[in-house]
This record gives C-alpha cells, structure tokens and sequence, in this order.
C-alpha cells in the first residue's frame, strides 16, 4: 500500500487556491475525484514514500514510442538532450521529439521519471503503479531514490475546471510481470484489436527515400520466393513529393502511380502497406505553401516539431479543414489505390500541447481515435506516439527507435537526445516494453537485416536483432533485396519465421542479459550480449 498526499492548484479569478488531501492506493484501482472551483488547473501533483532495495530495478516508461527507457537503478540519471547552447538547440530542434520542451530533467543520479507506468522490480517479483485514464492529461511519474519517494503529476496546467475532476486515475498492483500486467489491461477494459501477427518487408531501411517504382518492382520480385502469402509489403517514406503532400504519388518517381503499385504487390498474394505522417507538413510542400492557415500556432508561430526532411510543423486537428482533409488522404490511399495497412509516423506531432478545453493527452487520445476512425477496419502500424494514448487503438505500434545500419549510430548522435537511432536502444525498449505486446496491441521492435552489404552491423549482432524480432514481437520486417539471398540467408529466414512460434518468452535482464523461450516444446536461449 502506498499513502499519498496531493495538491491541486487553482488559478480563479478571485486568486490562486489550493485543495489538498490524501488517498491510498492499495492492490487494484484508486480514483481521486476532487470538486474544483471555476478557474485553470495551475498544478495537479501528489507524493508518497516509496523505498527500493539496493538490487531494485526502476523503470519509468517514455514519453513516446522512440524514447529511450531501460530499467534504472537507485544511482541512475536521466540524461536531457545534448548541452549545447540556446541558438544551437533552437536550431536543431533538439527539445520537439520528446518531452524536453514540457518536463523538467534534473540529470541528477536517483532522480528518473516516465509516462503512463512505472515498475520496481527485484528479481521476478513486481510493484506496477501506472495510469488508467490520461485523457485528463498524461501521468508523470518521478522517483527520488535518495529520498526514497515517487511523485505523481498531471500534464493539465492551463485546463479550465469547475465541478468535478479526475485528479488522479491509478492502478498498483504486486506480483509475478504477466500477472500485474493481466490485472493492470484488465482494469483499463483495453484489449489488442488484432492477434494476428505479420511479416514481409519495408523499403526504408535499404534504400530509404531513394525508391521509385523500379526499385519497388525489383524488391517486390526478390520477395516473391520467401515471403508467404498474406504478408505485407510496404512501401515507406519517399513515394510522396513532400510530407503532407498525399493525394498524389511523386509523378517522377511512380509515373504508373500508387494503384499500379497495390495491384502488382496483390498480383503476388501480398498485402499492400504504406507510410504517412498524417499530423505534420514539411517546409516546400504545398499543403504548407497553399493552407499556412491549417497548421498548429504556439505563440503565434507555427510549432515545428523536427529537422526531419528540412523542417516539418503540426497540422491543427481543430480545424474542419485539416479533418477533412486527412479524411480525403485516407479515402484516396484506401478506396482509390487499394492499400491494406498503413504506417502512420510522426504522430506526436498532432498534440505538442494542450488547450483551455482539453490536456496534452486528451488531444493526441482524440487525434488517434481520429485517425481511427479514417481508417474503419484497414489495419494502422504506429510510430513516433506517445505509449499509452495508442493503447487499443491500432493493431500495431513500434515499441522503440529506429535501428541503425551500424550497433549504436555515431559517437555525435548518442550525446544528442533519448529518442535518437539506435540498433542497441531499440533492442533495449523491445525488451523492456515487451509486456505491451498482445496487451495493448502487438508490438513493432523494428526492422532485422540478413544482408551483408550497406551494413555496418556483424553477424553476431544482426543474428540477436533477428531472433529478438521473431520471438518478442508481432511485427516481423525487414528491408533487405531478398533476391541477393545466399542459401545460408533464406535458410536462415525460414528458421526465423518458424521462431515466431515461440512460447513462454521471458527476459531476464539481472546480470546477463538472456532470451528465453519454448520453441516446438523444447527449451530455446539466446545470450543478448552488449547489453545493456
């Protein structure tokens, strides 16, 4: 059991107020509901003493499916983006693909925090606390370890009140890791929308927006042999002019068009995928040339939210003519071209904060019911979302970062932010979130290579990326000319795929850190070395 004390400031007109108060939260739900006076939610915050072992593992979940989140320890730090000057990080926009430009990073040791959920673990005995509504707005959990205390804030401040208000919507439970997670989906009433896993291929991680319809035919004829039917293929980022730009294919590159594409992917007995980033526009496109007017203003500038593709911005979802326009792209990609899934990327972008009317999380929860229903029963795989506002809302999620052609990217990019590239950190999120998958929906933990070429990765470590892929989540892709396969490799990819069968997977991430399993009834483990 863990006793809370909170605080909850109200800006009125009158003045500032403060209600305070306590609960406990016991094994099971615990709703704080509060009478708040008429004004702005100023803070929303509750503290409670919680002392760890010195062998305790803590893990804070991150804000987005990109950020970095391990299991720490009582010495750890979460390190914020790279210290580099004002100008520089305005430049780069180092503060927009996380959390950095609304949380607070201390980076001291002892002091972590995280979204949504948080666990203690000592060996395989857990302590779940974690949120079961965030349409209020996100839960943020922080741990002092040197003080032996977890803290409690809602992402609301600036939100209108009056009446009643869902100060707090928590879950604790204790026990073995399925049983408290079981308990905790239970609760919430969420349940994946598929259970059907799915393989095949993408284009990014090979070519990446270099492709074009030759490329395209030539990998979908090198997949013909070893894919089976059913699976997908996808064609990712680059077949559209510019990023917002989706009702028209970019005519040099696809002069048949996406239509052409669909059918000849159907020819093969595959289903079609394709890659948008619905919620954002990048600079040079016509969306933001033609309809300024339609994107985010934050201080009345529109809020970009990256580097990526020389700059891109957030769409405004209040605008009748963003929905309308989002409805025409899924329409157009969907009943015009004939595509099955979609990779729908970026999506952070749709809720870089909150209004008057409605918390952070509440828009980005309202921007995926949205997106949602634009897409009816086609089947959604996100990427770049906050964890918990996709839970049950598409059939499959990335669970972590990008990987990379090489282990850890380059010495410059690990000093830059949480949610960088990175083969190593994607391992680690799949790992560590690999409790979502089948819960919430199944899991994406990226790409697996076989090839030998465009590739910095050894066979060591493109063969642990591999079978963690085939056996932790539901998503099994890659991106390699399938053509260009030795024997060894399509034997290897045939083992793979007979790997996703695999049953009682477990972690243990205590000392080394070791895969295992039950493959055809009989024992299966893997040494994930390099790890943590």
């Amino acid at each position: 059991m863990l006793v809370f004390n909170y605080q909850i400031g109200v800006a009125e007109q009158d003045g500032p107020s403060m209600l305070t108060g306590s609960f406990e939260l016991r094994g099971g739900e615990a709703r704080v509901v509060c009478l708040l006076p008429k004004g702005h939610l100023q803070s929303v915050s509750a503290t409670a003493p919680l002392h760890i072992e010195a062998d305790e593992k803590i893990f804070m979940n991150g804000f987005q499916t990109w950020t970095y989140c391990p299991e720490y320890t009582a010495k750890s730090a979460i390190r914020p983006y790279a210290p580099l000057p004002k100008a520089a990080v305005e430049k780069f926009k180092l503060d927009r693909y996380g959390d950095y430009h609304f949380v607070d990073y201390p980076n001291e040791p002892g002091l972590t925090h995280g979204f949504s959920y948080c666990y203690f673990r000592r060996g395989s005995a857990y302590r779940l606390i974690a949120s079961l509504d965030e349409r209020p707005g996100y839960t943020i959990f922080r741990y002092d370890a040197n003080r032996g205390e977890l803290s409690i804030e809602r992402d609301c401040k600036g939100v209108k009140c009056e009446g009643d208000f869902h100060a707090f919507d928590l879950f604790y439970a204790e026990g073995g890791e399925d049983e408290v997670f079981d308990a905790w989906f239970a609760a919430m009433g969420v349940r994946p929308r598929t259970q059907e896993k799915i393989a095949g291929y993408s284009s990014w991680y090979n070519r990446y927006q270099d492709i074009n319809e030759q490329s395209i035919m030539e990998d979908l004829a090198g997949c013909a042999d070893l894919l089976e039917k059913g699976d997908l293929f996808q064609i990712d980022d680059g077949w559209e002019p510019f990023v917002g730009d989706w009702l028209e294919p970019d005519a040099q590159k696809f002069p048949k068009g996406m239509k052409a594409a669909v059918d000849a992917i159907h020819e093969k007995g595959f289903e079609a995928g394709l890659w948008l980033a619905p919620f954002v526009a990048q600079e040079g496109s016509a969306l933001l040339r033609e309809h300024p007017d339609w994107f985010f203003l934050h201080d009345g500038e529109m809020w970009s939210d990256g580097v990526n593709w020389g700059g891109f911005y957030s769409l405004d979802i209040d605008k009748p003519a963003v929905v309308d326009y989002l409805r025409r792209t899924f329409r157009c990609v969907f009943d015009e071209w004939g595509f099955d899934l979609v990779k729908l990327d970026f999506l952070y972008g749709a809720a870089p904060f909150g209004t008057e009317n409605e918390s952070r999380a509440g828009r980005m929860i309202r921007a995926m019911e949205l997106l949602r229903e634009f897409c009816g029963d086609k089947k959604i795989l996100g990427c770049g979302v906050p964890v918990m506002p996709a839970f049950g809302l598409v059939e499959y999620c990335r669970v972590s970062c990008d990987v990379t052609l090489d282990w850890d990217d380059k010495l410059y990019m690990r000093l830059i932010h949480r949610e960088r590239p990175s083969t190593r950190q994607a391992i680690g999120n799949s790992v560590f979130r690999r409790q979502l998958n089948g819960r919430a929906y199944l899991s994406d933990p990226d790409v697996f290579f076989l090839r030998d070429y465009n590739m910095k990765l050894n066979k060591k470590q493109k063969d642990m990326l591999a079978v963690l892929d085939a056996v932790i989540g539901g998503v099994f892709l890659h991106s390699d000319d399938m053509s260009r396969y030795t024997e060894d490799a399509k034997k290897q990819y045939r083992a793979l795929r007979h790997l996703r069968g695999a049953t009682d997977v477990r972690v243990d991430t205590d000392g080394r850190w070791v895969l295992r399993c039950t493959v055809d009834g009989a024992p299966y483990e893997l040494a994930l070395d390099n790890l943590p």
